[in-house]
């Protein structure tokens, strides 16, 4: 039920984002929708510390807070629009995620305790949100936006594919890593750890590095330097040794810094901007559809190849090849 009900509230969630998208670059208030879902993502947080006693009832709770959350998201990213530099405020936006992730994991994963948990994680957000709600413009674009042209937009839609493909290893990396590193190479716990710690501070560096670099060259030529880092990111787990997977974890940071990094920018760069809201969607459902199809897939893989890991790691290559190949298909004519 669980399940079901996170997939659905995922589905509700984009189509509420195309609508909303849509008003918000007709009428030029994005900035008014991030304030109320990141409001009501707090709140409905807060709301599942009383109701731990009534499973159904803060399952339906967690489901409007898992929509409101993405609509939060969507519109978080349209703020870039807000800034002169966009690149370095998407990297450190990355880089910050990844630190905040750490310090609380480090520091206040043993006191939280259900029903606490969601009142701090509620107080917790509430805190690091504030300073963007008070502080940040809105975006003054504005456009009457035509759904049907949207996706009958080719280029936009192949875009898509190409973000979906990566994102679909980078979801997969992240959901089965732990379980890779004791299959494969029987790693303790501890050990686990410092590869995922690894990984955290090649996502904070490669978030400011990426940043710098999309400011500088732009990301949309940025872009396709993933399809090449999750090619090469896979090969090397097929044949890299235990006593050399640290490095590997770092690798494997900086990656999905990239893509987190380049991939909200170069739809910004390439698209009109007045449309942000309603294309940063599809974005948004990108990441949605890649934490499903990718764990099919590698349970597939797994399955035809009887349980290789390693094998099945490599066989993920199919996505950034065919990513590859529909970002070649999509032809923009160079503006810069």
């Amino acid at each position: 039920m669980y399940s079901l009900s996170y997939g659905t509230a995922f589905f509700v969630s984009f189509v509420v984002a195309l609508y909303l998208g849509k008003l918000a670059d007709s009428k030029g208030i994005r900035k008014h929708f991030f304030v109320l879902f990141s409001l009501l993502t707090a709140l409905f947080c807060a709301l599942l510390t009383p109701l731990t006693s009534t499973p159904w009832i803060a399952l339906f709770v967690y489901s409007l807070m898992a929509v409101s959350h993405q609509q939060a998201l969507v519109f978080y990213n349209s703020m870039l629009l807000s800034f002169e530099k966009r690149g370095i405020a998407s990297g450190l936006g990355v880089s910050v995620g990844y630190i905040s992730s750490a310090l609380t994991l480090l520091f206040l994963a043993k006191r939280m305790h259900i029903p606490e948990v969601f009142l701090y994680a509620s107080l917790l957000f509430i805190l690091l949100i504030m300073p963007a709600l008070l502080s940040l413009k809105n975006p003054p674009y504005r456009e009457k936006v035509s759904l049907r042209e949207v996706f009958k937009d080719k280029k936009f839609i192949l875009t898509i594919v190409s973000i979906l493909s990566l994102t679909e290893v980078a979801n997969t990396l992240i959901a089965m890593m732990g379980i890779y590193l004791r299959k494969v190479y029987g790693l303790e716990d501890e050990n686990i750890y410092k590869v995922i710690g690894l990984s955290a501070l090649g996502g904070v560096m490669g978030g400011i590095l990426f940043g710098k670099l999309s400011d500088k060259i732009q990301a949309h030529k940025l872009f396709p330097m993933g399809f090449f880092l999750w090619s090469l990111f896979l090969i090397a787990l097929y044949f890299i040794p235990k006593d050399a997977i640290l490095p590997v974890g770092f690798f494997a940071g900086l990656s999905l810094a990239h893509l987190w990094t380049t991939s909200r920018l170069f739809i910004i760069e390439k698209f009109p901007q007045t449309q942000v809201s309603v294309r940063l969607s599809f974005l948004s459902l990108t990441e949605r559809i890649a934490s499903t199809t990718g764990l099919l897939t590698w349970s597939l893989f797994l399955y035809i190849t009887g349980d290789d890991y390693r094998l099945s790691a490599l066989l993920m290559l199919v996505f950034p090849t065919l990513g590859y190949v529909a970002f070649r298909n999509v032809k923009f004519k160079d503006k810069s």
